[in-house]
């Protein structure tokens, strides 16, 4: 079992953001918050999801990104990154860049399990101010983590977080990240990523892409 800290605990409030000649609310600029955070299944009190169609529900309910690739893109991106810069609810020292689906971090009396990278999009662009910021973070394979909550409680900055591995066939989010962008994709491997706890969004996809390449397979 590996020990990682929890450097800070972040939730966001709705607020507007323009892009692209688009102005719309997004929950994505989060904050370290004081004290104990509760965790319920839905995610953490007090963090505001506005795109419900892409973001939050019970298999995405919590995204955790690790201090340490925070460190490499502050390196890279020559600035400083504070906690919750890319939206994410928690920042944990020592958290792999990749976990295996199904893994589950312990906090306390709360359960996470992984479920899914995140896939970067144009809100998490703007939000960085950084020009095609989100072709650089789909190169970089750096994506962090969502969770689904299998025991509810409090976190706080601080507290110790224990990783229980996944099982050894389960796939890495960085590979499902990377298979992602292939289109439409190995059918083999796909079946491998469908046998995992994978968020049921990600899930969907797996199962498109999978069905256009078995009928694809079929006799004419």
């Amino acid at each position: 079992m590996q020990q990682m800290r929890l450097i800070s605990v972040n939730t966001g409030t709705a607020e507007w953001l323009e892009h692209d000649g688009r102005r719309y609310q997004t929950g994505i600029a989060k904050r370290p918050a004081n004290g104990p955070v509760p965790v319920r299944k839905s995610g953490l009190s007090g963090d505001r999801v506005c795109d419900r169609q892409h973001h939050g529900g019970p298999d995405q309910a919590v995204y955790a990104y690790s201090q340490e690739d925070y460190a490499w893109w502050s390196s890279t991106l020559n600035r400083t990154l504070a906690p919750g810069t890319f939206g994410e609810n928690l920042t944990i020292g020592g958290l792999p860049t990749d976990l295996g689906v199904g893994e589950r971090l312990l906090i306390g009396t709360v359960v996470l399990e992984v479920t899914a990278p995140r896939i970067p999009c144009a809100t998490l662009e703007a939000a960085l101010g950084v020009e095609r910021f989100a072709d650089r973070f789909r190169r970089a394979a750096r994506p962090g983590a969502y969770l689904r909550v299998l025991n509810a409680g409090e976190v706080q900055a601080g507290d110790a977080v224990t990783a229980l591995p996944a099982s050894d066939d389960a796939p890495g989010i960085v590979e499902l990240y990377r298979h992602y962008y292939e289109r439409p994709g190995d059918a083999t491997r796909i079946r491998r990523f469908l046998s995992a706890p994978l968020a049921s969004r990600l899930r969907d996809k797996f199962e498109r892409r999978l069905a256009l390449l078995e009928g694809e397979s079929q006799p004419a």
